[in-house]
């Protein structure tokens, strides 16, 4: 586990590192209150698990950047400690449930046996303690791409922006245009010294990405 460097009033963010696609997996928590959210449980609950509790965090939701099985195959087995509301996108809900995945993993399905609570758009909050997150729809990746923006400091981007890279487009409702569009039109106009965190791979900034990526340029 990777944990930000925490000032008084600043979250407390911490990456847990999972499964064989190496997701990350983020613990996004209020330094005074403790509330905080389960950000795209992938796989190896024991582990998110125990750093909730080495954090001494309290979960209050678990959210979905968007459904490919290494973001979400850890939902049932955190949800039977935490059984917090759980949401994704309408668009990417199928995969909870898809059945030509869980047999190329060679699982039995539904992957996610939990429906969601709630089905995320544009625009929804969501209040941790002190700090809120907003749901930005950022498809591309996936039909249903979402990024949590906690405006004062950070972005979650799920699969949609990596460091120097941008999520794959070649599988099953990728669309490489829209995840250009999404990246320009929603994260490149950000404020610059936001911090970005990925889905796969290390932390970057608006800034570093607007500049240096070499997949989506600024025009």
């Amino acid at each position: 586990m990777s944990e930000t460097a925490n000032h008084q009033d600043q979250p407390i963010i911490a990456c847990i590192t999972v499964g064989e696609l190496a997701e990350n997996c983020y613990l996004f928590a209020c330094p005074k209150t403790r509330e905080a959210v389960i950000i795209d449980p992938g796989d190896e609950a024991e582990r998110i698990l125990n750093a909730i509790k080495e954090l001494q965090i309290t979960p209050k939701y678990i959210l979905n950047t968007h459904g490919h099985y290494d973001h979400i195959c850890a939902i049932d087995a955190v949800s039977e400690v935490y059984p917090v509301p759980l949401a994704i996108h309408s668009a990417d809900l199928y995969m909870y449930t898809d059945a030509d995945t869980a047999r190329m993993l060679g699982k039995e399905g539904p992957l996610v046996k939990r429906k969601p609570d709630m089905l995320l758009k544009e625009g929804d909050r969501f209040t941790i303690g002190t700090l809120s997150l907003e749901v930005i729809e950022t498809p591309g990746h996936s039909p249903g791409g979402v990024s949590f923006l906690c405006p004062e400091y950070c972005i979650f981007s799920g699969d949609t922006l990596f460091y120097r890279g941008i999520g794959r487009t070649d599988l099953p409702g990728g669309d490489y245009e829209q995840i250009v569009h999404s990246i320009r039109t929603k994260l490149y106009t950000l404020p610059e010294d936001l911090a970005v965190f990925p889905g796969h791979g290390e932390p970057t900034s608006i800034e570093e990405e607007k500049y240096e990526n070499p997949f989506v340029s600024l025009d």
